[in-house]
C-alpha cells in the first residue's frame, strides 16, 4: 500500500490514528504492531512470512547475546557472544541473499558458462522479493551489533521489538530507524498535541512533495526511457534524465517526511534522511545528505569495523569502493548498481587526493551534480547497453534529429513543478522560516498546508499514476 494511495490517505491512517489516540499508553505497542502486520500483509501477503522470521530471529539471538535487562547486569562469555553474534549476522544475511540475491547470481553464473559453452550449468532461482526487505534486514543487523558492543541492552519483550522491527511508517522504504533511536519512547512516550501537529504538517510536506512533484516528473521519464533509441534526441535524453533526477530525489524525501510526520503523530522521533543534497559541491558532502540513515548504517557497520580511514592511505580507498559496491548491491540486483555504487566510490577515493579548495563554489557544485545525474542514468536505465546509448546521446553522439519531438512530453505543468522542484530542491525552505516573522509563518501555514493537501488529494482521488522507487529495493 503506497502512502500516497487514496487507501492509506483515506482510510488506512485515519483508522489507525482514531485507536491509536484512544487506546491506553500500554496497549499502543500492540496495536501498532498488529496494524503494521496487516499493512504489510496488504501490500505482500506472500512477504510477510520474511518479516515474521526477521522480528523473531532477531529478537532471539538479541536474547542469547544479553544482558538480559540493563548494561550494568554480567555479561555472557565472550565466546557465547561471538558465537551468536555471527549465527545472528549470517541468517539476517542469508535472509537477504536468499530472496534478494540468489537470482541475480545464478543468472551471472548461468550467462558466464554459457560465455564458456556450458549452458544450463546453474538452474536459474528467482524468488519473489519481500517489500522493503533491504530496510528490515539492515535495522536486524544494527540492533544486534549495538547489543553486541553493549551500546543497548536487548528487549524481554517481544511485542515492543516486533513494533519496532514492524513499525509501518518505516518499515517499506526507511529510514533505516536504530533500536537505539526510539528505545525510550518504545517503553514510554508522551503524544503532545504540538507534536501531532508537527507529524501532520511534515506528512502534509511529504505528501504534497510526491503526489505533486515526484508523480510529475514520473511520467515524463518514464515515457523518456521507455522510447526505443531511435526515436531519442539530446535534447529528449537530457529530458529524461532532468526529469528523474528531481523524481528520484523528491520521491524518496517525500516518503522519508510522510515517514517520519507519522512518527511524530506516533510519538516517535526517526532521524533524518535526506539535508538537501543537490546543494552539495562534493560527492562526499552529497552522501553526507542524501539517504543520510543508510549512509550512516554502511559508515558504523561497514566502513569503521574494515578500520575506516585508520589503516593507511591505500586501505582506506579499499574500504571506500567496498562500502561503495555494497552499497549499490543494497539498492538491486543488478551489475548497473554495482556500477552505480562504484562510480561513487570512484570519486569518494578521487575526492581525498585532489585539492578543490580553490576551485569556485559554483564551479564545484556543477562537478558534483554532473557526476551525480550520470550516476542516475546508469541507476535508472535497465541495461548497460540503454544506460551508454543515454549517455551518448547526451553528449550529441548517435542523433541524427529524427527523434520524438521534445514537446511530446513536456507539458506546462511538468515545467511549472519542474521550477518549483529546482527552488525547493535548495535550502530555501528553511531560510525562508528563519527569516519570517512567527505570525507570518503561521498565516502562511495556515493557508497552504491545507490547500496543499487538496490538490494533492484531489489527483490522487482521481487515479493519478503514483509509482514508489524504492518499494523495489
Amino acid at each position: 500500500m503506497v502512502f500516497s494511495s487514496y487507501q492509506f490517505v483515506f482510510v488506512f491512517l485515519p483508522i489507525f490514528f482514531l485507536i491509536y489516540f484512544a487506546l491506553r499508553p500500554n496497549l499502543r505497542n500492540l496495536f501498532i504492531l498488529i496494524a503494521s502486520l496487516v499493512f504489510y500483509y496488504l501490500g505482500d501477503s506472500n512477504g510477510i512470512t520474511a518479516l515474521l522470521l526477521a522480528i523473531v530471529l532477531n529478537y532471539g539471538v538479541g536474547r542469547a547475546l544479553g544482558p538480559a535487562a540493563t548494561l550494568t547486569e554480567t555479561p555472557r562469555s565472550d565466546g557465547w557472544r561471538r558465537a551468536w553474534i555471527v549465527v545472528g549476522l549470517v541468517l539476517n544475511l542469508a535472509v537477504l541473499i536468499w530472496y534478494k540475491y540468489v537470482g541475480f547470481v545464478t543468472t551471472t553464473i548461468d550467462n558466464l558458462a554459457s560465455t564458456l559453452g556450458h549452458p544450463g550449468l546453474v538452474p536459474i532461482v528467482e524468488v519473489a522479493l519481500p517489500l522493503g526487505i533491504s530496510f528490515f534486514v539492515f535495522q536486524g543487523i544494527s540492533y544486534l551489533v549495538d547489543v553486541w558492543r553493549g551500546t543497548i541492552a536487548p528487549t524481554r519483550n517481544l511485542i515492543v521489538f516486533g513494533a519496532y522491527k514492524s513499525m509501518f511508517p518505516q518499515l517499506i522504504a526507511g529510514p533505516i530507524v536504530r533500536y537505539k533511536d526510539i528505545a525510550e519512547a518504545l517503553d514510554h512516550r508522551d503524544v503532545k498535541v504540538t507534536m501531532v501537529y508537527e507529524g501532520i504538517i511534515r506528512f502534509i510536506t511529504g505528501f504534497a512533495k510526491k503526489v505533486l512533484l515526484a508523480d510529475t516528473f514520473a511520467v515524463t521519464a518514464d515515457a523518456l526511457f521507455a522510447l526505443p533509441d531511435d526515436q531519442l534526441t539530446t535534447a529528449t535524453a537530457w529530458m529524461a534524465t532532468f526529469a528523474y533526477t528531481l523524481q528520484i530525489y523528491f520521491d524518496f524525501s517525500a516518503y522519508s517526511d510522510m515517514a517520519i510526520g507519522m512518527g511524530m503523530m506516533m510519538g516517535f522521533r526517526f532521524p533524518e534522511n535526506f539535508n538537501y543534497p543537490y546543494s552539495s559541491v562534493s560527492i562526499q558532502e552529497f552522501w553526507r545528505r542524501w539517504h543520510m540513515t543508510l549512509s550512516g548504517w554502511f559508515r558504523d557497520y561497514v566502513y569503521i569495523p574494515l578500520g575506516g580511514n585508520r589503516r593507511g592511505t591505500v586501505r582506506t580507498y579499499v574500504n571506500l569502493l567496498v562500502v561503495f559496491t555494497l552499497t549499490g548491491l543494497w539498492h538491486g540486483a543488478a551489475w548497473t548498481f554495482v556500477v552505480w555504487g562504484l562510480w561513487h566510490g570512484l570519486f569518494m577515493v578521487i575526492e581525498r587526493f585532489v585539492d578543490t579548495s580553490r576551485v569556485p563554489t559554483v564551479l564545484r557544485w556543477i562537478g558534483t551534480m554532473a557526476i551525480v545525474v550520470v550516476g542516475w542514468v546508469l541507476f535508472r536505465a535497465e541495461s548497460f547497453g540503454k544506460a551508454m546509448d543515454m549517455l551518448l546521446l547526451m553528449v550529441g553522439v548517435g542523433n541524427d534529429g529524427a527523434g520524438r519531438p521534445l514537446g511530446e512530453f513536456v507539458t506546462p505543468w511538468f515545467l511549472l513543478m519542474a521550477a518549483i522542484a529546482c527552488v525547493l530542491a535548495f535550502p530555501v525552505y528553511p531560510w525562508a522560516k528563519a527569516h519570517l516573522a512567527v505570525r507570518t509563518r503561521v498565516v502562511l501555514g495556515a493557508a497552504l498546508f491545507p490547500a496543499f493537501f487538496i490538490i494533492a488529494s484531489t489527483k490522487v482521488l482521481a487515479g493519478a499514476y503514483s509509482p514508489f522507487l524504492y518499494f523495489r529495493f
